[in-house]
């Protein structure tokens, strides 16, 4: 949308031919079009390719009437998706703030959660563990003291300290989850870690792991503002517990020392949960062209959005962090 020649508001998005790599998953709703004889693909997506990370899908200018723009481009979404005879428009891993405007344009709201680390105002990693029942606590300290034991070594290399070479193995990383996995799948190749290495690495942040100086394992993360986002893990040997140390306690100790308010590790994975990550919710905002498709999947989501709720108090009410004590709210996070 431009004003008198300049942009005002911009919403990017791509004509898809499958579901692979969203995160959002609606497998269900294509294999219901399919037997219902209607026509799921092509549709239409707005979001960020194989990344699991909410932020705003329709940018605006500063100074823009931001609710406006929403709905105006909720209602081109769908006029496009019509007027194209596509079945779909799936708006993911929006804010909140996008999801009521593109209600009002016919769109359906679905509820997701994730597990992710909020920094309550944490001086170290010890202050971090405390705030864990003994049991966990211990559990913690014995699985970091048992990768120490075998011979390992780990580090974090942010922006300029990421050397060249690390980029290669990283990759070799990247590719052996993708093998080990029946569900993997590499939609990444060896090129695109070389472009990382030439555009992107400011925003790198490496986790590695080495044994005897060699790399064994690592996370690439990613750094932007107040948050770390993890997207790739992988390793070249088994070595118990590397996994939990390498993606998640050295990533946290490194937030800390960082003062980042929050670490999003990425999608799925209840076993995040009792490491100190708790439920957060995620939105995502849907509009189906086919009226009997549109109804069933709207029904489909209010049992579902109550299902969700219900799961992220569960998993709060879980919450394998200790309530902090009263009169410590000084040291409140964001």
């Amino acid at each position: 949308a431009r004003r008198d020649g300049r942009l005002v508001a911009a919403c990017p998005l791509y004509l898809k031919g499958h579901s692979e790599g969203e995160f959002v998953f609606d497998f269900a709703w294509a294999d219901a079009a399919r037997r219902g004889g209607i026509a799921y693909y092509p549709k239409l997506l707005v979001g960020v390719p194989f990344t699991p990370v909410a932020g705003q899908r329709i940018l605006t200018a500063r100074g823009e009437d931001r609710r406006a723009w929403l709905r105006a481009f909720g209602e081109t979404l769908r006029e496009t998706c019509l007027g194209n005879e596509l079945s779909s428009v799936h708006v993911n891993f929006c804010p909140g703030d996008e999801v009521g405007p593109l209600e009002e344009s016919g769109f359906v709201r679905r509820l997701g959660l994730q597990y992710q680390w909020r920094n309550e105002g944490y001086d170290s990693f010890g202050d971090f563990l405390s705030r864990f029942r003994s049991k966990r606590r211990n559990q913690i300290v014995r699985e970091r003291r048992e990768v120490r034991a075998a011979g390992v070594a780990i580090e974090v290399l942010e922006g300029d300290a990421i050397r060249d070479a690390l980029f290669p193995p990283m990759f070799r990383i990247y590719r052996s989850t993708v093998r080990n996995n029946p569900w993997g799948r590499q939609y990444l190749n060896e090129r695109f870690f070389g472009l990382l290495r030439e555009r992107f690495r400011r925003r790198l942040c490496f986790v590695v792991a080495r044994v005897g100086g060699d790399v064994v394992a690592g996370t690439v993360n990613v750094r932007k503002g107040p948050a770390l986002y993890g997207r790739y893990w992988g390793a070249l040997r088994e070595i118990r517990h590397l996994h939990f140390d390498v993606c998640y306690y050295t990533a946290v100790e490194h937030c800390i020392a960082e003062k980042l308010e929050r670490f999003e590790p990425g999608a799925g994975g209840d076993f995040k949960q009792v490491r100190g990550f708790d439920a957060q919710p995620t939105w995502s905002a849907h509009f189906l062209a086919d009226p009997r498709l549109a109804r069933a999947v709207s029904h489909h989501l209010a049992a579902e959005r109550a299902e969700v709720e219900r799961g992220i108090a569960w998993i709060r009410e879980q919450s394998a962090l200790k309530p902090e004590p009263a009169g410590s709210g000084d040291r409140a996070g964001p």
